[in-house]
């Protein structure tokens, strides 16, 4: 997911001369202890973040039949994830995905929609009178080849709009995501008498490229599709803690985003005669390094604000000077003055260095922009409605409800269209498998792995335990 992308801040941890069994015996006790101890989220040390300090929930009636559900449903969601994970496929491309998705809901009784956005599916079930909840989960992968060596690995490869061959893997968790819904989705209509309501579920293509979200939107999701404009918005993340952690906070949750190319026009020469091209690496270059004196030297330094240059594509040989160069960038704020600072002073470097190798005006970069998104902001009143419902899952010392915002991005909360009403809540679960985070922390890593990172893994108890989470807060909000 492209929210996760450097939010782990560094371990407040001392190394010492400890045997690397004792390390372990350490952080696994750690995982039961962490009140100010484990930093789990955002760019502050841990004694920024809390776990939750009130009264977990009482047992609802409900609740031993809910998670017994969603255990005997394990290994088919299990089964399901190693088959998502073996087959990811890119954003606006998830047909074999949705359609998988398609089936299962529909075999639960579900009406289903389906391309919506191009490849989003919806899935309702209609249960009397009661709160309208939506539940969204991502089903995008990622051009990264995966280096995990599961025997279920990834070893796709998919043609790029560019024509290359690329590797392609669920390098951000959305597998996981999607089985979870499935979790859910199952839960729910066998517990159709303990809630009453409309529940409606959204596979969401495109997170990655912060698109999907307004794609389902534009293309009519309540208008010409006909999906119910719900009450509630829940949404949930994969992250690199353990399994067994959740991150339920309110406020400000993730950065504003926008995914923009740039194309540097420039005249193509020989290698030997520069003189006589006009150089668009050169000047591509020279405003890779400008870019970051906007945030060094235009913007509060109080403000949070990210750059980012992704990828730098130009020319085939090595003696020809090409006529274009293109950089792809990454905006991530989370004041609008801010954002617009960064693209004003974007724009103002590339045609300054353009003009100063004698472009001409109608030859000057061009700004291309690839969707975006604004900061995910979490309602007060649904994480103090859901928090106490989590603690009686994971217990109190396991759930952690403050932390700082993170420079990551979402496009979730999109969904709500013009219908700001919608109240949002959205959480981040733990799929390390513990022995590895462990392993991580004697080593002295933040992690044993990060998001978008080709050795990105999920834990498959974290498979039926996000079922669970995601199970969880949906059932308190359809109780009447």
């Amino acid at each position: 997911m492209s929210f996760f992308r450097n939010i782990f801040p560094k371990w407040w941890l001392k190394r010492g001369g400890l045997l690397i069994l004792g390390a372990i015996a350490t952080s696994l006790l750690l995982l039961f202890n962490l009140s100010v101890n484990l930093p789990f989220l955002g760019s502050q040390p841990a004694q920024a973040q809390r776990t939750f300090e009130g009264t977990p929930a009482a047992k609802p009636a409900y609740y031993d039949r809910l998670l017994s559900v969603i255990d005997r449903d394990g290994d088919r969601l299990i089964n399901i994830f190693k088959d998502i994970h073996q087959n990811p496929e890119l954003g606006f491309m998830e047909t074999r995905t949705a359609e998988i998705i398609a089936k299962e809901l529909r075999s639960l009784g579900y009406e289903v929609k389906t391309g919506i956005g191009k490849t989003g599916v919806v899935g309702i079930l209609r249960n009397g009178e009661g709160a309208k909840v939506m539940y969204r989960a991502d089903m995008d992968a990622l051009p990264v080849q995966e280096t995990t060596g599961l025997p279920y690995a990834s070893t796709k490869r998919v043609e790029m709009e560019d024509g290359d061959d690329r590797y392609v893997m669920h390098a951000c968790g959305h597998d996981s995501h999607v089985v979870w819904m499935l979790g859910l989705a199952k839960a729910m209509a066998e517990l159709r008498s303990d809630w009453k309501g409309t529940l409606i579920l959204v596979a969401q293509p495109a997170e990655e490229g912060v698109a999907g979200a307004r794609a389902m939107v534009e293309d009519g999701l309540y208008t010409r599709h006909g999906v119910p404009v719900p009450d509630f918005l829940l949404g949930m993340h994969s992250a690199p803690g353990p399994t067994g952690l959740i991150a339920s906070a309110p406020g400000v949750q993730t950065a504003g985003s926008d995914p923009i190319d740039i194309l540097f026009k420039g005249v193509g020469g020989h290698g030997s005669s520069p003189h006589l091209a006009k150089d668009p690496i050169v000047m591509a270059a020279h405003a890779i390094t400008q870019y970051q004196t906007i945030v060094a030297r235009a913007i509060d330094p109080k403000e949070a604000a990210v750059i980012t240059v992704g990828s730098v594509q130009a020319g085939e040989a090595n003696n020809v000077i090409p006529g274009e160069a293109l950089l792809k960038l990454s905006l991530r704020w989370f004041n609008p003055e801010v954002r617009q600072t960064m693209l004003a002073g974007i724009q103002a470097v590339n045609q300054s260095i353009a003009r100063t190798y004698g472009m001409p005006e109608d030859q000057l970069p061009t700004i291309t922009t690839k969707g975006g998104t604004t900061p995910m902001v979490n309602d007060q009143s649904v994480i103090d409605r859901i928090n106490p419902q989590l603690a009686n899952l994971v217990g109190a010392n396991r759930l952690i409800t403050q932390f700082e915002g993170t420079t990551g991005s979402e496009d979730v909360h999109l969904l709500k269209g013009d219908n700001q009403n919608i109240q949002f809540g959205f959480v981040f679960v733990g799929v390390a498998e513990p022995s590895l985070f462990a392993k991580a922390l004697a080593e002295g890593k933040q992690v044993p792995f990060s998001n978008h990172n080709s050795n990105f893994q999920v834990d498959l108890n974290a498979i039926p335990f996000g079922a669970k989470v995601a199970s969880v807060m949906t059932m308190e909000l359809l109780q009447n």
